[in-house]
């Protein structure tokens, strides 16, 4: 098996997603310790410890105790490189979030015990499910009281729409919380409050075992016995192959603020997620060990350090093998280019890689050469394709509040935009720019990154719109005159495409029942 294969048959590249407060990035957090990636864990919320999370860098998630922005990370464990893509839950960045799910191979979902299957957590599946992506369910918060698993279980196949089967399982809950047994490796492990980790681990390869009351008591150990032989009876045997096809989902119990249940986790994710998958490109299918080197950018970060001003792209590696300082051929301008500092990720601190292989997620210096959904090739036209831009649902006018500080201002605007974390239309009637968001909070985030990281300052001012559409004709002449009788509701996006600005939903309906020729798109990509 050559050296090449071997690399890429390591690599396990995964997000985690859920509804916000599900103990996302705490479970981040914890699986880096286990990576050796970091010494302590941060906690996210308290302000005693001065330590914040790892994923959270910017200055705004210290602030909010939320991720507002995709993290990458990468380490090393047990001989496999597992790179992490920490996602926002909050749905304002939804569409960060989507984009993200282009990237990995596999995902891990964190849903806590008492709030179960939320919305957003819905929405992200429907993704996952479109793309085939195999998933884990990291069930969290079981030092707390929450809902009966056995309901739980059947919340997640309801809502998920998809098969579950337990691995693990938990051994009552709350404050009385004494561990679980795990079904992977035949073993128990039990929990101690006060300590933060596993405290020991029995194996127990036969539940019936007269073991099992010394450990937990007679009464919890009869509970796990019918709990099991239920599992056993109602739940399909695992199956690795279905896993991988996204038929089924297995599902951990733990704690991830209390460490426990995470190794476990980590210890089977390891053996049965999916290495690099071939990903198809608009011309054939991309082979991650047979082809020379390809990938695509899926997000653009502006200021990652504030005293550089840099913008990094992200970019997944499809197939083959990256290396630095060799020409590369950017497919959209059709030009060879050159990286001489690509870097891997620990969250913000980063390293310059010499190699880097299918599966891995590299940043490159971005001059403004980049925008999402660009491919990078050895030479040949590819063009990986599913980088959604959504139809904004939000939208304000952006104002400049300070004349002397024009340039950075516009400065700011093009590269957040460039970020792909919300969209700029100028109006062709009056020349206005106005803003396009997915949800409030963007807003708010762009304002102050806007201040902090370009020392320009904004202000909003109210428009009422209802819908941004991007429009198209075979007929030029049926364009021009719909581009004339729309003249006040006419913009043009960062590409300088024709949008429609539809007021309300009503004006939509009837351009559309006027115009039968023009084609109205909710997406960018068409």
């Amino acid at each position: 098996m050559s050296d090449l294969i071997k690399e890429i048959q390591k690599r396990r590249t995964f997000a985690i997603i859920s509804h916000p407060d599900a103990g996302k990035t705490t479970l981040t957090e914890k699986l880096l310790l286990f990576g050796g990636a970091i010494h302590v864990a941060g906690a996210v919320k308290s302000n005693k410890i001065k330590k914040t999370a790892t994923s959270d860098w910017m200055e705004i998630e210290k602030q909010r105790g939320i991720s507002v922005a995709t993290s990458v990370m990468g380490f090393e464990y047990d001989g496999y490189k597992v790179n992490i893509l920490d996602t926002p839950g909050h749905q304002d960045f939804a569409e960060d979030t989507y984009r993200t799910l282009t990237a990995v191979d596999s995902v891990i979902i964190a849903v806590d015990i008492a709030k179960g299957v939320e919305m957003q957590t819905r929405k992200l599946m429907e993704v996952c499910r479109m793309r085939k992506t195999p998933v884990i369910v990291f069930i969290n918060k079981l030092d707390r009281d929450g809902k009966d698993p056995f309901d739980l279980l059947d919340e997640l196949e309801e809502e998920l729409k998809i098969k579950v089967r337990p691995l693990s399982w938990p051994i009552d809950m709350g404050h009385t919380f004494k561990g679980v047994y795990n079904l992977f490796q035949e073993k128990l492990d039990l929990y101690t409050p006060s300590k933060q980790t596993v405290t020991e681990s029995v194996e127990l390869r036969d539940i019936n075992s007269p073991d099992l009351e010394n450990h937990i008591g007679k009464h919890l150990a009869n509970q796990l016995r019918s709990d099991i032989e239920l599992i056993e009876g109602v739940y399909p045997k695992f199956d690795v192959d279905d896993y991988l096809r996204g038929e089924l989902a297995p599902v951990f119990f733990g704690s991830a603020l209390n460490n426990f249940g995470v190794r476990e986790l980590l210890d089977c994710f390891v053996k049965i997620a999916p290495s690099p998958r071939p990903v198809l490109a608009q011309e054939r299918m991309v082979e991650p060990e047979k082809d020379p080197f390809s990938g695509f950018i899926f997000k653009i970060h502006a200021n990652m350090d504030p005293n550089h001003r840099s913008c990094i792209a992200f970019l997944k590696i499809c197939s083959g093998t990256f290396e630095r300082n060799v020409n590369y051929k950017h497919v959209r301008f059709n030009k060879m280019m050159r990286f001489s500092s690509p870097t891997a990720f620990m969250a913000q601190k980063k390293e310059t890689v010499d190699e880097a292989f299918a599966g891995d997620i590299i940043g490159l210096p971005d001059t403004g050469n980049f925008k999402i959904g660009d491919t990078l090739t050895a030479g040949e036209m590819l063009h990986f394709k599913g980088l959604p831009s959504f139809s904004p649902e939000m939208f304000k006018y952006i104002e400049n509040a300070d004349p002397m500080k024009t340039k950075q201002l516009n400065k700011g605007i093009d590269q957040l935009m460039d970020e792909g974390v919300a969209q700029l239309f100028t109006n062709q009637f009056n020349g206005r720019k106005i803003i396009g968001t997915v949800g409030q909070l963007q807003f708010e985030v762009i304002q102050y990154r806007l201040l902090h990281e370009y020392g320009a300052q904004c202000r909003w001012e109210p428009i009422n719109l209802h819908k941004a559409c991007w429009i198209e004709c075979d007929c030029n002449e049926d364009l021009e005159n719909f581009k004339k009788r729309k003249y006040q509701y006419m913009a043009k996006d960062k590409e300088g495409r024709d949008v429609f600005l539809a007021d309300s939903n009503y004006v939509l309906q009837m351009a559309q029942q006027d115009f039968k020729t023009i084609s109205f798109h909710f997406n960018s990509e068409f």
